[in-house]
């Protein structure tokens, strides 16, 4: 009798299987350096990671087209969560604020019902790590994403119990 054949799963397919955490892409940008020849591309992706319940992670990857440059991030993120104290009415416990580079944030409680009032990066690391009421400002006048998400999981790594 003829031994059954072995199923082979392809690397990527093993690690594709489902994740604690969701993932999304903050931002991805296209980079040059000019060489002899011409411009070689490559790209920058920032993601950020969480479970929905405190956890949450921002990662940045480089590569030279989008897919690897996303997971190279996703894995940088995975290595870079952290957990976010949340009180029992799924905001913040007070207020706080931080600086990344250029860009400035605050982020403060808000009451039951009132949902996330925060935009950009700080709306999607909100969600992820779980947060159901929170007002924010963005007050750098920076555009880049990823100072601004910076800046946002520095003011919530400086929350307190």
């Amino acid at each position: 009798m003829a031994a059954r054949p072995r199923e082979r799963r392809a690397h990527s397919e093993l690690s594709r299987e489902k994740s604690e955490f969701d993932q999304r892409v903050l931002d991805i940008r296209r980079t040059a350096r000019v060489v002899q020849g011409g411009r070689r591309f490559s790209f920058r992706a920032v993601v950020a990671v969480g479970n929905r319940t405190g956890k949450v992670g921002v990662g940045v990857g480089k590569g030279l087209d989008v897919t690897a440059a996303i997971e190279k991030a996703v894995h940088q993120a995975k290595k870079n969560v952290f957990t976010v104290r949340l009180d029992n009415r799924k905001t913040i416990p007070h207020e706080v604020s931080a600086k990344f580079s250029s860009a400035r944030v605050i982020l403060k409680p808000a009451g039951e019902g009132k949902g996330l009032v925060a935009g950009g990066p700080i709306r999607i690391i909100a969600d992820l790590a779980g947060i159901k009421n929170l007002t924010s400002k963005i007050l750098g006048r920076t555009p880049n994403k990823l100072n601004n998400a910076q800046a946002a999981m520095e003011a919530l790594k400086r929350l307190k119990t």
